[in-house]
């Protein structure tokens, strides 16, 4: 996919980063959303048949 002139360069980044692993862009918000929630903590993506079934967020609290 090429990329369009005047200033559109990010839009058409993304569209790539989104079709080269396959995900669906509101699966691909999601996982970002998960990451951006947390302080401390993990973030574990489960797939299945090559597919993202699964999304585990735990968070951890610094205590002291």
């Amino acid at each position: 996919m090429a990329k369009e002139e005047g200033g559109k360069g990010k839009t058409e980044d993304k569209a790539v980063a989104i079709n080269k692993w396959g995900l669906e862009e509101k699966l691909l918000e999601q996982i970002i959303g998960a990451i951006k929630q947390l302080k401390y903590g993990t973030v574990t993506i489960v797939i299945q048949d090559s597919k993202v079934i699964q999304i585990d967020r735990t968070e951890k609290m610094r205590l002291g």
